[in-house]
């Protein structure tokens, strides 16, 4: 039997990277996985490895950071299977944003003032809007457990990206306070803070920030993680396995915040 068999999982952000690698293994692991993403090409890819695996599940394909459309979102996975077990919030943008949005990823004193609203409403906003709608079902049920992907830079100070390290600590923040506030109605919220993983959303800077001069430069282990690391650190939350954990910062980050 699988860690999350007979479950409801709903995956945000399943397109691509973290919310990907969460969905395929959560279907592995006996979760049933409704998954979600603004480009429907990646969704039809994720699908397709969550059936190579021998899971089960469907996606849907909506701009999370539109509340109507967040909101159908869920309603839509509650629609088909009835409830939601467990609720995965992986979507949002990072550093490869600023290349194609330029300012996004900048200091707060050069941030264009609809650059950090449009990546506040990215990893912020859509995360609030899919949340709160969610949260109600599972009230309704009596049970859940919320992961909600956030990362180191929501610990601690960058040079830059500014909006995105805002929206991270908030995230982080969000989640202790909703820990305390649900625990009564047996809902479980935790977050998974990880440092530079090996995605697209950061491909552009990894080779200068693990170089074979200085691979030790960011992460003592001296090496980005996979996707699959950081999704059995969600795994592992999201089940029956951490009963005990609430308002809980996992970091994966191969050593990153340790040595800071």
């Amino acid at each position: 039997m699988g860690r999350l068999e007979g479950k409801i999982a709903m995956v945000t952000g399943a397109g691509t990277g973290i919310g990907r690698a969460c969905m395929v293994m959560f279907a592995r692991e006996g979760a049933t996985v409704f998954g979600v993403s603004r480009t429907q090409a990646n969704l039809d890819e994720t699908l397709r490895q969550v059936e190579a695996a021998g899971g089960q599940g469907s996606v849907f394909s909506a701009d999370l950071a539109d509340p109507a459309l967040a909101e159908g979102a869920v309603n839509e996975c509650v629609n088909r299977y009835g409830r939601i077990d467990i609720l995965l919030n992986a979507a949002g943008v990072g550093y490869n944003l600023r290349e194609t949005s330029e300012g996004s990823m900048d200091p707060i004193d050069t941030t264009p003032i609809d650059k950090w609203r449009e990546v506040m409403a990215l990893n912020l906003d859509s995360l609030f809007y899919v949340t709160r709608i969610a949260l109600r079902h599972m009230k309704a049920a009596h049970k859940g457990s919320i992961v909600n992907v956030a990362s180191i830079f929501g610990l601690g100070g960058a040079p830059d990206a500014h909006t995105y390290t805002a929206t991270k600590g908030a995230i982080i923040n969000l989640t202790r306070s909703m820990s305390v506030a649900y625990v009564d109605d047996n809902i479980r919220c935790n977050v998974v803070a990880p440092g530079f993983v090996q995605t697209q959303m950061v491909e552009s800077v990894i080779p200068m920030l693990f170089s074979p001069e200085n691979p030790k430069l960011i992460a003592p282990m001296g090496r980005p993680a996979s996707p699959e690391e950081v999704a059995y650190a969600c795994l592992y939350l999201a089940s029956d396995e951490a009963s005990y954990c609430t308002g809980t910062v996992l970091c994966v980050d191969g050593g990153s915040t340790a040595r800071a």
